[in-house]
Parts: C-alpha cells; structure tokens; sequence
C-alpha cells in the first residue's frame, strides 16, 4: 500500500542567498525589538504629563511629520480618532500654505521629526508659539531645534536604525508608532473608552459586525407576534403562523411580557383539549429576555448556552420593543 502523501509538500532545500535573506530579516527585527525595549526602559514623567495636557485640551490634537514621520503621524492621528481622542494630521508643507487655519486655539499639536531639525515644520512651529497652542514634540535628538522650542518633549532612546547604512528610517519609525500607540491607548484608558464606544467609530467591517448591538437587528415591535393572556390557543396558533418567528409573545394587561409560546410548548401540550386552552395556561412564563442596549454577540452566547432560537428585546418597563433571532445574527455574521 502506497503511504498516503501530505497535502503540502515538504519545503525544498534553501539556497544560501535564502539563508542570508532570512538572516537579513532576523537582524531587521531584533534590532527594532531591542529598540523597543530600550523606549520602555526611557518612558519617565514626561509621558505622563503629555497624557494629562492632551487629555485637558478643549480642541483637537494636531499631528504634523515630513516624509516617514508624516506617514507615521498620519497613522497616530487615525488611531487616536478612532479611540476617543478626536485628532487628524496636517501636512507640514500645507501648513505653510494656509491649512495653519485648520489649527484652533484650543488645539494641541505633536510634531514629529527624528533629527527634529526639520525645515518644513518651522512655521508650524512658530505659529504654535504664536498662539499659545500647545506643542509636544516627538524627536530622535534632544537637545534640538524642535525639542527645544517644544512645551514637552518626548525623545526617541539612542537606536540603530536597521538599514545597513544606517540611512532608511526603519527602527527610528517603529518607536515613533509604537509611542503614539502607548499615548493613544493610555488616553482610552484615561477617557474610560468602551467597546461601545469603540463601535460608535467603527461601523463597517468585521469589527462592526461583531459589536452590533440587538437593536440593530431586532425585528421591529409593530412585526412581533403577540397575543393576551386570554387568547385562545387556536388563535396563538394563528398568530405564530402569520409572524414565522416560530413563537409568539404573551402580553399581561399592561403590555408586559408575561410569556412566550413556542413550538416546543405546543408540542408539549399537543392533545384534544389544545384549541381549547387559553394562552395563560400553554406560555412558559418568564422567559429570557434581552434589553436592545445588549451586545448582539451577547445575545447569541444565550440563546447558545439554553439551546433557544428566539430572544424578545424588553424596555426598562418590560414591554416587547423587538425580537431577534438566532438566523438574524448568523445573517449579520456574527458567530
């Protein structure tokens, strides 16, 4: 018998130049890593202060860099937006062309350059000191033209950057985004930002997708299958029909949700005197329910853990506002 084969064949023998490319890439990175590291070991009281200042702004945090250092600050500025921190990024070069006047006066700007000798920032530099803005600066060199002139500076640790010619902005880069992360995430935590929050901002995708909430799902109240309590079997029966839910809803006389009536009630009680009954007598009483605030992923953990389909959404006076279905949430793509 031929031993069966593997579905992916066995990785042919590197060639030298392999050898030297994956050395090339190992160097790459434990250079940046060992520069991340030494950034951890520098953070001080100045990051901390950075954090209180911007946190206080009544205006925008204003991200400014030429060339890799606007590529980063343009990614600082999306993440920041993105968790609470209402920021966007100006082009330097712009800047001095009339988008200074996309600066306000309760607005703070962090400029960034590694050499902080930067030409291009100058005027958005003086316009700062001008306007009493605040400036925080993220640099490789202090002191600097930059630093200096900077309310708070944050200084990049000595690194080598993992260019061979110690030229490419390659190390320098990836502390300068990963120290904006560490102030976009400490100013969440500060903020208290939530992952509701965070949806808020992120509707699309398959973030979106996952921290709907119920109510972007529920089928509306004026579609939900409800009857009294007095209503008579047959007609429940008529009414789940009609609604395809595959239940209804059993309302008291102040329209609270008092009980569900399901298939597998039906079953249950399936003999003779079924028509004959009233609603009151069939219903499983106080069901699970759900608020419309809730997670749609939560709601779907219950009806998973109780082997249910079905979940009525109450208000806070436990009147059915809507209903979502185990089918609504693997439509939306949430599993």
């Amino acid at each position: 018998m031929t031993a069966p084969t593997s579905a992916r064949a066995a990785s042919p023998a590197r060639h030298p130049v392999q050898d030297q490319t994956l050395a090339t890439a190992r160097r790459v990175l434990e250079t940046e890593k060992q520069a991340l590291g030494a950034l951890s070991d520098s953070l001080n009281g100045v990051l901390c202060d950075v954090i209180e200042r911007l946190l206080a702004l009544k205006g925008k945090v204003i991200i400014s860099g030429m060339g890799k250092s606007g590529h980063v600050g343009r990614k600082i500025a999306a993440t920041m937006a993105s968790t609470g921190t209402p920021a966007f990024f100006v082009h330097p070069g712009e800047a001095s062309h009339g988008d200074l006047g996309m600066i306000g006066p309760e607005d703070g700007v962090i400029a960034l350059s590694n050499s902080g000798e930067t030409p291009e920032l100058a005027d958005l530099t003086a316009y700062t000191r001008r306007n009493g803005n605040l400036l925080v600066s993220i640099t490789g060199r202090d002191p600097s033209t930059l630093s200096t002139a900077a309310d708070l500076a944050l200084v990049l640790p000595p690194l080598t950057e993992a260019c061979p010619n110690g030229l490419a902005p390659t190390t320098s880069t990836t502390l300068m985004i990963a120290l904006g992360d560490a102030l976009a995430v400490s100013l969440l935590e500060r903020r208290g930002f939530t992952a509701t929050d965070f949806r808020n901002f992120h509707p699309g995708g398959k973030l979106g997708t996952i921290l709907k909430r119920v109510s972007d799902l529920m089928h509306p109240k004026d579609s939900l299958p409800l009857v009294s309590m007095d209503t008579p079997m047959g007609q429940a029966i008529l009414e789940i029909s009609a609604k395809s839910l595959g239940c209804t809803g059993v309302v008291d006389g102040d329209g609270r949700l008092a009980g569900i009536i399901t298939d597998g009630d039906l079953r249950r009680h399936m003999d003779k005197d079924l028509l004959g009954r009233k609603t009151a007598d069939v219903m499983t009483r106080a069901p699970l329910t759900v608020r419309p605030s809730l997670m749609a992923v939560e709601a779907l953990r219950i009806m998973n853990e109780h082997k249910i389909t079905g979940l009525f959404a109450l208000d806070e006076d436990r009147r059915p506002v809507g209903f979502v279905h185990l089918h609504d949430c693997l439509r939306a793509g949430i599993a």
